[in-house]
């Protein structure tokens, strides 16, 4: 589920819209929060984006990167008979192009009303609802997993996460998972000249928060650095093979909220961790 990261400095806004802050945000408040945040805009989600995504596209971010192409899980033949889990599914779009290809998905995802809309569009593999800090498998359950956007931008203890996703691995599984690339914390929201002025701390990781009027979280993102995530991967016991920085291609002219050609042919938009279990 791919989200930009909200503009680093606080905004003001109209009364009936959360307050936009930088303050702390634990474990606890940050799920609660973006369950809710996605229950909520999930069909706003699809409805802007679902055509970008496709049904069955494995896209891993903004840029159009596709996994038939990238081949970051490996070559797609390889992938026959091979348990995958997705994490921060969305609508299993992943899930559903892994299946084509003869995998075995299990797509999750923290936000009940997402796997609704893979419900909607359709699919043989199963849907879980789950925190992805917390997950219902037994060890060593899943030959691959794959996260496109999803839970890593979203989680107060990115470590936790990884540290069940190796749980969950097999000996010599793969993760592969694509966050906002951190630089892009550094510049406004903002996709066009304005998004390309540095205004705010690149090392400034206080949460962005998202208030209602009683102080109460609707909305948490996590900032961390490039160096900041490979320690994460490291402390989980996980071995970084490789960080993929996917450069615009010429065809792609969409924009995504402050995803754009503009910005994307100066400044990276998506930072792609390729990690593997011993």
């Amino acid at each position: 589920m791919i989200q930009e990261p909200k503009s680093p400095a606080p905004l003001s806004q109209p009364d009936d819209e959360p307050e936009a802050v930088r303050r702390e945000a634990n474990v606890t408040e940050s799920s609660r929060a973006n369950r809710g945040w996605w229950d909520r805009n999930a069909d706003e989600y699809q409805v802007e984006h679902g055509t970008f995504l496709g049904d069955d596209r494995f896209v891993w971010g903004p840029e159009g990167l596709d996994e038939i192409e990238a081949e970051l899980l490996g070559p797609p033949e390889e992938l026959k008979g091979k348990d995958v889990l997705e994490i921060g599914a969305g609508a299993a779009q992943c899930s559903r192009w892994l299946a084509a290809q003869g995998a075995r998905p299990v797509a999750l995802d923290i936000s009940h009303r997402q796997l609704q809309h893979a419900l909607r569009i359709g699919g043989t593999f199963p849907l879980v609802c789950a925190d992805a800090g917390a997950l219902p498998f037994a060890d060593a359950s899943f030959d691959l997993a794959c996260s496109a956007y999803g839970a890593l931008p979203f989680v107060a203890d990115p470590v936790l996460v990884l540290s069940e996703v190796r749980r969950v691995l097999r000996p010599g599984g793969r993760f592969v998972f694509s966050v906002t690339h951190p630089i892009r914390w550094a510049f406004p929201d903002e996709p066009g000249p304005e998004g390309l002025s540095v205004s705010a701390s690149y090392f400034d990781r206080t949460p962005y928060v998202e208030q209602d009027e009683n102080g109460r979280a609707v909305y948490v993102e996590h900032h961390r650095t490039v160096g900041d995530r490979v320690r994460d991967i490291v402390a989980a016991d996980l071995r970084l093979v490789d960080l993929v920085e996917p450069e615009w291609p010429s065809w792609n002219t969409s924009e995504w909220g402050g995803w754009s050609p503009l910005r994307g042919n100066l400044i990276p938009g998506s930072a792609i961790f390729v990690c593997v279990r011993d």
